[in-house]
């Protein structure tokens, strides 16, 4: 199920809505897409998700990702799951304002790049991480491609 969702949330569904819209509109602009629907669902749909999982049921990401049995980390992970609501937020309003697409892709970007070096340097991963990592990298490197690539479109 976990892998389900990241599949569906990083990959799936915003290549699907990049595709739909450039083949709907008259006048698409690709790199403009790809920041659209990657910050929509990668940062913001996914975060959000993440984040409820965190705060409602944060024993998951201790044990499931982290391998952490401790009670007293769930606390840290609900909090975790504060700062993945705000980014998630975030990555959702700026379907209603464009003109937050690339503060939201800076901000997704260093999370997702950060906590995927964080996971790929790990030596002992287990499955669950390994999805997070390569998801985690995905997203990041994505949202770095459209950053530069509306850097020389603005240029």
């Amino acid at each position: 199920m976990y892998f389900a969702i990241i599949l569906l949330l990083m990959l799936v569904l915003p290549l699907g809505s990049v595709v739909a819209e450039a083949l709907w509109s008259t006048d698409a602009n690709l790199v403009f897409l790809v920041g659209k629907w990657f910050v929509f669902w990668g940062v913001g749909l996914r975060l959000l998700v993440a984040s409820l999982k965190q705060i409602i049921n944060p024993a998951f990401t201790a044990e499931t990702i982290f391998g952490v049995t401790d009670h007293k980390a769930q606390s840290l992970v609900q909090e975790i799951g504060f700062g993945n609501l705000s980014i998630g937020m975030f990555g959702v309003l700026s379907l209603f304002e464009p003109q937050w697409i690339v503060p939201a892709a800076i901000t997704g970007s260093l999370f997702y790049g950060l906590a995927g070096l964080k996971h790929l340097l790990e030596p002992a991963r287990n499955r669950p991480r390994n999805i997070a990592m390569i998801s985690d990298l995905w997203l990041s490197f994505v949202l770095v491609f459209y950053l530069s690539a509306a850097l020389f479109q603005n240029a």
